[in-house]
């Protein structure tokens, strides 16, 4: 299952992040801390989807589960999501 980060390294060979954050509406900051974190927050992963052509239903449930804490119940989500992005 690709991540959030891989959406944003989609999105910045297209252009920049300060770019993005202007045409999603975001200060310029909000997508340098995305990745400095580590992921995105749902509507930012979706909004950045729709723009990029994808399917912002699967980056938002994506995005979702890489901010949860680890769990047995992340990991099974995780894995069942890879199945179904797969497909």
């Amino acid at each position: 299952m690709q991540t959030t980060l891989h959406l944003l390294d989609e999105a910045t060979k297209i252009q920049g992040l300060s770019d993005w954050a202007a045409k999603l509406g975001l200060s310029k900051r909000a997508l340098y801390t995305a990745r400095d974190r580590g992921h995105l927050s749902p509507a930012i992963a979706g909004a950045l989807a729709e723009e990029l052509g994808q399917d912002p239903k699967e980056w938002i449930v994506v995005a979702a589960l890489e901010s949860e804490r680890d769990s047995a119940c992340k990991t099974r989500m995780v894995s069942r999501m890879r199945k179904v992005l797969m497909l």
